[in-house]
């Protein structure tokens, strides 16, 4: 039955309740508020951002510095700010949504609340990684992955498709973040390639085998790194974000990355993107805001300050990881991962979330 736009903003607005564990990596848990950057003048766009201020001010600064442009920044988890939008509607003051993952971006975008981005824009990004009719364009991508500790488990002992691990080997041992936007845009990927009862299957598998529980993937990457928990479902990027913080390599970490093979949906790659509202779609510096985000500059900061993978040709990608191109992932397409109520529910039900 079709949802309405009121019924989806308060499923949307209860999905945040789900989501307050997210962390701050990679468009995770925030703290509220609005920083901003300093400007010589009066030129100004608001965004209401799911990624967290920790890893995008210092890029919204560096757009401040060089443009001019002052940048007010609403931070909340990226639920929180699509369940924002969805309930402010056309009255919205955000001129820009700069989200955590694809599925965020396409339950506003079917509200009809963003405007199309020009054809010179979209055609700086493959089409896999914005959205069919032009209204939202991913910015930088990641890729799901399984850590592991090997002193745990040997890469011979693992799982060669993320559905193993509801075999009963694996109970105890795995860490999963239910709460989490990209565990979320996971589970949705499930069911848009598998189909609703797989997903409800892989879910009821992973509960019964007594995963570990965390409020994000932060977490868990650090409690496999000390050999707390043998393996866990995250994005690839935290292992980057932890050495940087700890001023080690990613190499040197216990921690490591296992890719799933043969478009395997544990290797879902998806976009942390923006979409333009409706009130700011001929707003010259809100396109100069996009453009910025999808330059060489705003293309590094990603893949050598957050670790993720530039999705515009010519910027290199993270050293420690394959190149984006050489990775198989599934041929889910990201437009078909806007299904968040369902996918809460679905987590919900299988005891996952309370």
């Amino acid at each position: 039955m079709p949802i309405s736009p009121l019924k989806g903003a308060l499923a949307l607005a209860a999905a945040t309740t789900l989501a307050l564990g997210l962390t701050a990596c990679g468009g995770d848990g925030e703290s509220g508020g609005v920083a901003a950057g300093s400007a010589p003048n009066d030129k100004k766009i608001t965004v209401y951002s799911g990624r967290s201020e920790t890893l995008v001010k210092p890029l919204l600064e560096k757009f401040t510095q060089q443009t001019g442009i002052k940048v007010e920044t609403r931070y909340a988890n990226t639920a929180q700010m699509a369940a924002q939008l969805l309930e402010e509607g056309d009255k919205s003051p955000a001129d820009v949504f700069l989200a955590q993952d694809a599925g965020a971006l396409g339950a506003v975008n079917k509200k009809a609340l963003f405007a199309a981005l020009p054809a010179e824009t979209l055609n700086k990004v493959p089409q896999t990684y914005r959205a069919q009719d032009g209204k939202w364009i991913g910015v930088s991508a990641r890729a799901r992955v399984l850590t592991y500790n090997p002193d745990l488990v040997s890469a011979a002992e693992l799982p060669k498709s993320v559905f193993e691990l509801t075999d009963p080997k694996w109970k105890g041992k795995i860490g999963v973040a239910p709460t989490n936007a990209s565990f979320q845009a996971f589970v949705t990927a499930i069911t848009v390639q598998h189909g609703e009862a797989k997903a409800r299957e892989f879910l009821k598998g992973l509960k019964a085998n007594e995963p570990q529980i965390r409020d994000g993937n932060v977490p868990i990457v650090e409690d496999v790194d000390a050999g707390k928990i043998a393996v866990g479902l995250v994005n690839h990027y935290y292992i980057g974000e932890i050495a940087k913080e700890r001023g080690v390599t990613p190499e040197s970490l216990k921690a490591k990355l296992h890719f799933f093979g043969n478009g395997d949906i544990g290797s879902l790659v998806n976009v942390a993107g923006v979409g333009v509202l409706n009130r700011a779609a001929q707003d010259a510096d809100v396109r100069s805001f996009v453009d910025y985000l999808l330059g060489t500059e705003g293309q590094k900061y990603f893949a050598e300050q957050t670790f993720e993978y530039p999705v515009v040709a010519g910027v290199a990608g993270p050293a420690y990881v394959p190149a984006l191109n050489e990775l198989t992932a599934p041929p889910v397409n990201l437009n078909d991962l806007d299904g968040l109520q369902g996918t809460i529910a679905l987590i919900k039900e299988s005891g996952l979330t309370p």
